[in-house]
């Protein structure tokens, strides 16, 4: 039953702690990531009642629009298993922290926006990568944030050196941002191709990453 200080009432002691407990959040973004991967392939269409020729040129230009729908899934994939690892590890979630998750939240249900752009004129505009790798740092930075803010909270997330799944994505994390950060300067001092293949330094960046990691926290 809810206390009463004077007339005003007060929530129950398992609401109050119901609202603090990560698991609505981890049930919200588990609804957000699934609409917006969904959404990724709307933009994906041939126009009907083509002829053989231009149903064959259609089929070729779709291309783009797989690349970047399969460059997208792959990012959000990512996101939303990190996201789930550190929420699984937060005992409770303060005002801030939710706000920094919603905050996330609203961007990836932005990137199909991103993703269109990228699709149609990324080889083009130094523009369309540009919205598109501020949409992916930006995600990628609340998503540091929030694990930063769980580690701080007293009570909150532990993460043992032992603990491969959430420091692997954290190491995801660091190692995307500054790569999205670099494809823009790419975009703009070279030219948008150039910066698309930038991204595929992600890979050897989280390798070195996961090597100092491995070396500073083995046990």
């Amino acid at each position: 039953m809810a206390r009463v200080s004077g007339d005003v009432p007060t929530e129950p002691d398992g609401a109050a702690e119901g609202a603090r407990s990560p698991e609505r959040l981890v049930a919200l973004s588990d609804g957000v990531y699934a609409i917006a991967m969904t959404l990724l392939v709307l933009d994906i269409t041939i126009p009907p009642a083509l002829d053989r020729a231009g149903f064959e040129a259609a089929l070729a230009g779709v291309w783009p629009s797989l690349g970047a729908y399969a460059l997208s899934f792959a990012v959000l994939a990512g996101f939303w298993r990190d996201q789930r690892s550190i929420l699984h590890q937060v005992r409770r979630c303060d005002t801030l922290m939710v706000r920094v998750t919603l905050a996330g939240l609203g961007l990836v249900a932005l990137l199909p926006f991103p993703t269109s752009v990228l699709s149609e004129y990324g080889g083009s505009y130094p523009a369309a990568v540009a919205v598109y790798a501020a949409t992916i740092a930006g995600i990628g930075l609340l998503h540091l944030t929030l694990f930063l803010l769980a580690r701080s909270r007293p009570g909150g997330m532990t993460v043992r050196s032992s603990d491969r799944t959430t420091w692997d994505g954290v190491i995801d994390l660091a190692s995307t941002v500054p790569v999205a950060a670099a494809s823009v300067v790419v975009a703009y001092t070279v030219s948008p191709p150039a910066a698309l293949w930038t991204w595929l330094a992600v890979l050897p960046l989280k390798y070195l990453l996961r090597l100092f990691t491995s070396a500073r926290y083995r046990t």
